[in-house]
């Protein structure tokens, strides 16, 4: 059964063409990366599996099994787990803490708009704790460092037990540290939760790991190649993506690592 599919999708913003004709799909459970440079059209892909994006007439977007046209996308996205550092942005004017953005996880919601229960206060103190994330409880979002706020996004989205989780490009402000305590989380999280379908979005091709065994390439909004990990990160796949000569050095632990 897949968790997504997508046929024929073709999205306009601010009449750019900025999917043309995506075909693509993602069995319940898999671990599927997503790779592209700036600009190929990776975030405006999650905001049409949000439902924040809306594709042509004559596409078909599936997502849990829920068809978009016949779904309330508001009960849907309390499925979905949706961790991206350019979050923040939607705050507005409110001076959420880091507390409050992780209780309305359940809610699906950016930012606390009622009284949590007792449960829920202990589960978001416990998450908070696990990522080392305890001292950002009363902090405002706002003031936070994009790794701290990642941390506070990762424990929001694991407030409740999702069906699938879409990490954009998490790491992307991150330092090296940073990145790799993210990535020893998703890891952990893999291991954890093998039901969670997840997807990982990024350009950095030394951020996939090994966990993740299928994938795509987007590449000005059109895929360019797909299918298994091996098959897609190919030295002519990286190279026709982002026009440079690369190589590759694989790593003991498997990761890619990309020289020129």
């Amino acid at each position: 059964m897949n968790a997504i599919h997508v046929q024929n999708a073709t999205v306009f913003l601010s009449g750019n063409k900025v999917l043309k004709g995506i075909n693509w799909s993602v069995k319940r459970g898999e671990r599927c990366f997503i790779l592209g440079a700036n600009g190929a059209g990776k975030t405006t892909l999650v905001r049409m599996l949000m439902g924040y994006a809306w594709p042509l007439f004559g596409a078909t977007v599936e997502v849990l099994g829920s068809r978009f046209g016949s779904v309330n996308l508001q009960e849907l996205r309390k499925k979905i787990a949706w961790v991206s550092p350019l979050m923040h942005q939607w705050l507005g004017d409110h001076e959420w803490t880091g507390r409050e953005m992780v209780l309305s996880g359940p809610d699906a919601t950016i930012g606390l708009y009622r009284t949590p229960t007792q449960a829920e206060e202990a589960r978001a103190a416990e998450l908070m704790e696990a990522l080392q994330a305890s001292h950002l409880r009363e902090r405002k979002v706002t003031t936070m460092s994009s790794g701290e706020q990642v941390k506070v996004l990762i424990a929001r989205a694991l407030m409740t037990n999702p069906e699938l989780m879409i990490l954009d490009e998490p790491s992307v402000f991150l330092d090296i540290a940073g990145r790799e305590f993210l990535l020893s989380t998703i890891r952990r999280l893999a291991e954890q939760r093998p039901e969670l379908t997840l997807i990982f979005i990024t350009q950095r091709i030394e951020d996939i790991l090994p966990e993740f065994s299928r994938g795509m390439i987007l590449r000005e909004g059109q895929i360019l190649a797909h299918g298994s990990r091996d098959e897609v990160l190919t030295e002519e796949n990286l190279r026709r993506t982002y026009k440079l000569p690369i190589r590759l050095i694989r790593a003991e632990n498997g990761r890619l690592w990309t020289v020129m």
